[in-house]
């Protein structure tokens, strides 16, 4: 498919995506208020509730049904030494998801989440297995210090791939999406990302991913400044980023919250990797954001700045950088709270309790 048709598919998916309803968000915050309980004492689980409410067009929202879609990519800047760990990691702990032995098997366990892993540019040819979507776009990405990471078509195929994931999530009966990844070097593809579309430096926003020491995190924020300056993404260009400094998976992501916004369905962003994909898609598609839920507080401070963009709050601050999703399952089950705390928690009226006095 040519460039000019994968842009136009893009653009359709964008025209799709509307705004939640302010009257369901009215309705939600009514039926809480009718709650035993004084108004708005339960806090943020309240807003969460509200905002769900909007997204589905219920007083009564639900996220019973999650999946957990991680988002799998490899990055031809490793062999710059930007990660602590070897590339081949990436296809092994994609093993380890389907073996069911990492922690975003155990905590999507813990809060009733299916997992969907999606190979979007892995290197290694994975096997056969039936929670594994094959969509890669290449084995890898380029260098981006050496060049751009991918071509523009590349670009759009990985983002239109993560937002037809989304529909057949949502197809499939899923009221909650949460995004992670998987993908050794791909902080330094986020932090690029969010310092491009920011313009903030990223001297100040590069962490240590997966365990670097002072003086290599000093190094790999060299190294993307290095490449802004060369390759010049614009920043008001999303597709231009993602192709200069990004990663199959880090588009995916972006795919993801656009296909959530399109049908309706609330996602919850993890991590700095996850916080990039989201803040691609929100440049993209503004209101796209209003389905985005910040699933926690990220150690890498490249997370921070992006959360800012997007004005989102994080839902926990457990002081997490594994991916994987895993900061946003565990902030799934705190908005399943919200929701069941809206149907299943009786009226004054119901329980027969005295209202405050007027």
């Amino acid at each position: 498919m040519s460039e000019l048709e994968l842009a136009g598919q893009l653009d359709d998916l964008i025209e799709r995506i509307g705004r939640p309803e302010v009257k369901w968000r009215r309705a939600a915050e009514e039926r809480l208020d009718s709650l035993t309980k004084p108004a708005g004492s339960l806090g943020r689980l309240e807003e969460l509730a509200i905002r769900l409410g909007g997204i589905q067009a219920t007083e009564k929202p639900s996220v019973d049904r999650k999946a957990v879609v991680v988002m799998v990519g490899d990055h031809g800047v490793v062999r710059h030494g930007v990660s602590a760990y070897p590339s081949e990691v990436t296809a092994q702990m994609v093993m380890n998801f389907l073996n069911g032995g990492a922690a975003i098997n155990v905590l999507a366990a813990q809060a009733g989440a299916r997992i969907s892993v999606i190979d979007m540019g892995v290197v290694a040819d994975l096997p056969n297995h039936p929670d594994l979507v094959d969509r890669k776009i290449a084995k890898g990405t380029a260098d981006l210090a050496s060049g751009p990471a991918m071509s523009r078509a590349e670009a759009l195929e990985s983002v239109l791939a993560g937002s037809r994931q989304a529909m057949l999530e949502v197809e499939a009966g899923v009221d909650l999406l949460v995004a992670g990844d998987m993908g050794i070097g791909n902080s330094t593809s986020a932090t690029a990302i969010i310092s491009g579309i920011s313009g903030a430096p990223a001297a100040g926003m590069t962490g240590p991913g997966t365990g670097l020491n002072e003086a290599d995190v000093r190094r790999k924020a060299a190294l993307i400044e290095d490449s802004m300056r060369r390759l010049r993404p614009d920043p008001e260009d999303p597709l231009d980023v993602l192709s200069k400094v990004g990663g199959f998976e880090i588009g995916g992501i972006a795919g993801l919250c656009l296909g959530a916004a399109a049908r309706r369905t609330a996602i919850v962003v993890d991590g700095v990797i996850s916080a990039a994909g989201a803040l691609l898609a929100a440049t993209m598609a503004p209101s796209c954001v209003e389905y985005m839920f910040a699933g926690h507080r990220s150690v890498e401070p490249a997370q921070a700045i992006a959360l800012e963009r997007l004005g989102l709050k994080p839902i926990l601050d457990l002081e997490m950088r594994l991916g994987e999703g895993t900061g946003a399952v565990l902030a799934s089950m705190v908005l399943e709270a919200a929701c069941r705390i809206c149907s299943r928690m009786a009226t004054f009226e119901e329980a027969q309790v005295s209202k405050r006095h007027s």
